[in-house]
Protein backbone atom coordinates (compact mmCIF):
# COMPACT_ATOMS: atom_id res chain seq x y z
CA UNK A 1 0.00 0.00 0.00
CA UNK A 2 1.30 3.17 -0.91
CA UNK A 3 1.71 6.04 1.63
CA UNK A 4 -0.93 9.35 2.09
CA UNK A 5 0.25 12.15 0.03
CA UNK A 6 1.80 14.86 2.27
CA UNK A 7 2.77 18.38 1.79
CA UNK A 8 6.38 19.46 2.59
CA UNK A 9 6.66 21.88 4.69
CA UNK A 10 7.82 24.00 2.25
CA UNK A 11 4.04 23.81 0.22
CA UNK A 12 2.71 24.30 3.81
CA UNK A 13 4.47 27.34 4.87
CA UNK A 14 3.37 28.76 0.80
CA UNK A 15 -0.34 27.81 1.26
CA UNK A 16 -0.02 29.87 4.85
CA UNK A 17 1.18 32.27 3.19
CA UNK A 18 -1.04 32.21 0.31
CA UNK A 19 -4.05 32.46 2.97
CA UNK A 20 -2.30 35.46 4.39
CA UNK A 21 -2.70 37.25 1.43
CA UNK A 22 -6.43 36.09 0.22
CA UNK A 23 -7.76 37.18 4.00
CA UNK A 24 -5.53 40.55 4.45
CA UNK A 25 -7.43 41.49 0.48
CA UNK A 26 -10.50 43.52 0.53
CA UNK A 27 -10.00 44.73 -3.23
CA UNK A 28 -12.66 42.05 -5.70
CA UNK A 29 -10.88 42.26 -8.39
CA UNK A 30 -7.41 41.41 -6.74
CA UNK A 31 -9.32 38.54 -4.77
CA UNK A 32 -10.99 37.42 -8.55
CA UNK A 33 -7.43 37.19 -10.03
CA UNK A 34 -6.06 34.92 -7.20
CA UNK A 35 -9.19 32.75 -7.81
CA UNK A 36 -8.26 32.48 -11.55
CA UNK A 37 -4.69 31.73 -10.99
CA UNK A 38 -5.40 28.91 -8.47
CA UNK A 39 -8.10 27.42 -10.46
CA UNK A 40 -5.07 27.41 -13.56
CA UNK A 41 -2.74 25.85 -11.12
CA UNK A 42 -5.37 24.03 -10.13
CA UNK A 43 -5.92 22.72 -13.68
CA UNK A 44 -2.16 22.53 -14.54
CA UNK A 45 -1.42 20.23 -11.96
CA UNK A 46 -4.17 17.81 -13.12
CA UNK A 47 -2.58 17.79 -16.59
CA UNK A 48 0.75 17.60 -15.40
CA UNK A 49 -0.35 14.48 -13.17
CA UNK A 50 -2.56 12.50 -15.77
CA UNK A 51 0.85 13.03 -18.47
CA UNK A 52 2.98 11.24 -15.73
CA UNK A 53 0.40 8.80 -15.11
CA UNK A 54 0.15 8.09 -18.65
CA UNK A 55 3.80 7.81 -19.64
CA UNK A 56 4.46 5.54 -16.56
CA UNK A 57 1.72 3.43 -17.65
CA UNK A 58 3.09 3.11 -21.06
CA UNK A 59 6.90 2.77 -19.96
CA UNK A 60 6.56 -1.34 -18.93
CA UNK A 61 4.87 -1.78 -22.95
CA UNK A 62 7.81 0.02 -24.60
CA UNK A 63 10.55 -1.75 -22.13
CA UNK A 64 8.98 -5.37 -22.55
CA UNK A 65 8.96 -4.42 -26.62
CA UNK A 66 12.66 -4.17 -26.46
CA UNK A 67 12.95 -7.10 -24.62
CA UNK A 68 11.68 -8.89 -27.26
CA UNK A 69 13.57 -8.36 -30.43
CA UNK A 70 16.28 -10.46 -31.00
CA UNK A 71 20.13 -9.71 -29.88
CA UNK A 72 21.83 -7.83 -32.22
CA UNK A 73 24.86 -10.10 -33.99
CA UNK A 74 26.93 -6.80 -34.89
CA UNK A 75 28.65 -6.50 -31.40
Amino acid sequence: MSEPLALSLGQQFEIERMSRAIDDTADLQALQGIAKQLLQAWHSQKAATQWVMRQQLSAPSQFSAGLSQPWSQDA
